[in-house]
């Protein structure tokens, strides 16, 4: 077994370290790593990284008065490390157990990271929602992290904790098999309203003009299609009035649906469990949403296919989006006022019913919900990861590899950390 608190060679010097840590979401997953500092079972040793020492320095001060400790400011290390500087990326993996990496979009800056650590051995962790980005490391870098004893964990933030744990979550209190599962996503704004950070519009730019690129990285793979038990699930049209939630509703257009697929084939594959269809969606809203939505769908669509188009979207995310995307990405007023609900309605078989006979017999909803998606929830999860890896290696899949939330910690108390800070899973 791939043992977690050393990589290659002697103890590496700190046990985490926050690589993009000045960035807009890395500042805030500072702060949670400096919230969660005595969940470790030992003191937490961890430092900041990035390009610009000054930045760090900016991004530590404002993390020390944000939380009223101004020991941040003096007790935690900042190293020089730039994703195009190869040997400073090497030099901060050697001193790593887990590099928590937020330097996105991931699709141009990640995989420098993933191979320095791999390469280094220490574990990583990011918290992409970039499908092809996280398949083609799964691809490129699975077999070569098995060897190291390393393991890389994409996904791990609001993409696609959730969705991954909530749907073993379902499984895990359904009393039987469980086939089939679908999730609405909704999100609440308080009185300041709230926005994302155009990093991820970038991503979401960048993924759809690229979407012809990940179906062919996926015949790479040669998967033979999972086994379908129970009832084939029916995929629902691009817009339609759901009535779980009481409102129209459109695919989710995210990681989940990639990443779920794929935790259920290594589970299935590996472990012989029986695998679950997912289906994703989020609501929009009433009437006035659907139009904003169709004309902004339109809009992305017909641009997205042209680099023209693209700069476009990129130079003017609050105007395409009517201001869902913004440069300066939310306030912590707004952050505060925001929250999410994942709903999932699961079907399968009672306990003793046989799963090759007949429907369906019994439904199960469970709720995954929680505080602001991106820059709140985002680092809960992260840092929850991260502790888990660091606090249960016996826990952790046998080999290293490159893996989904899922996949790594569906045998870890991961659901449990995520309860007790504020990220609730429940059976309703």
């Amino acid at each position: 077994r791939a043992k977690v608190m050393y990589g290659s060679g002697s103890q590496p010097r700190y046990h985490f370290i926050i690589f993009g840590a000045s960035g807009f979401t890395g500042r805030f997953v500072l702060e949670e790593v400096a919230r969660c500092a005595g969940e470790a079972r030992e003191e937490l040793r961890w430092a900041a990284a990035g390009r610009s020492r000054a930045r760090l320095e900016t991004a530590l001060t404002q993390a020390a008065e944000a939380l009223g400790k101004p020991e941040l400011k003096t007790e935690v290390d900042i190293i020089v490390a730039d994703v195009d500087d190869p040997e400073s990326l090497a030099e901060m993996c050697k001193q790593a157990v887990i590099v928590l990496n937020c330097v996105g979009p991931y699709r141009f800056y990640g995989e420098p990271v993933v191979k320095a650590c791999v390469e280094n051995g220490a574990h990583c962790i990011d918290i992409s929602g970039e499908p092809q980005f996280l398949e083609s490391m799964q691809l490129n870098y699975d077999s070569q992290a098995a060897e190291k004893g390393v393991y890389v964990v994409g996904s791990c933030g609001f993409d696609s904790i959730p969705a991954d744990m909530g749907v073993l979550y379902t499984r895990d209190q359904f009393k039987g098999t469980l086939t089939a599962v679908e999730s609405f996503l909704t999100a609440s704004m308080g009185p300041e309203g709230g926005c994302i950070h155009d990093g991820t519009w970038q991503s979401a730019v960048y993924g759809l003009a690229d979407s012809d690129k990940l179906r062919s990285l996926r015949k790479k793979f040669s998967h033979k299609p999972l086994p379908v038990v129970g009832t084939r699930i029916k995929r629902r049209c691009a817009l339609f009035y759901s009535d779980e939630i009481q409102q129209y509703a459109v695919p989710f257009m995210g990681a989940d649906p990639s990443v779920v697929k794929r935790t259920q084939r290594f589970l299935s594959e590996e472990h012989q469990e029986s695998p679950v269809q997912y289906g994703a969606y989020a609501g929009v809203g009433g009437v006035s949403s659907v139009m904003k939505l169709l004309f902004a769908g339109l809009m992305f669509f017909l641009l997205v296919k042209f680099s023209f188009g693209r700069k476009l979207l990129i130079k003017f995310p609050e105007f395409f989006s009517f201001g869902f995307f913004s440069k300066e990405g939310p306030t912590r007023k707004q952050m505060e006022g925001s929250s999410f609900r994942f709903a999932f309605y699961g079907e399968g078989y009672t306990e003793g019913q046989d799963p090759s006979q007949g429907k369906p017999n019994a439904k199960i909803r469970t709720l995954v919900q929680g505080p602001e998606a991106g820059y709140v929830a985002t680092p809960i999860a992260m840092v929850q990861a991260a502790i888990t890896i660091l606090n249960e290696p016996d826990s952790l899949p046998e080999k290293g590899g490159v893996y989904t939330p899922g996949a790594a910690f569906a045998k870890t108390t991961l659901i449990d950390r995520l309860n007790k800070h504020g990220i609730q899973f429940s059976v309703l």
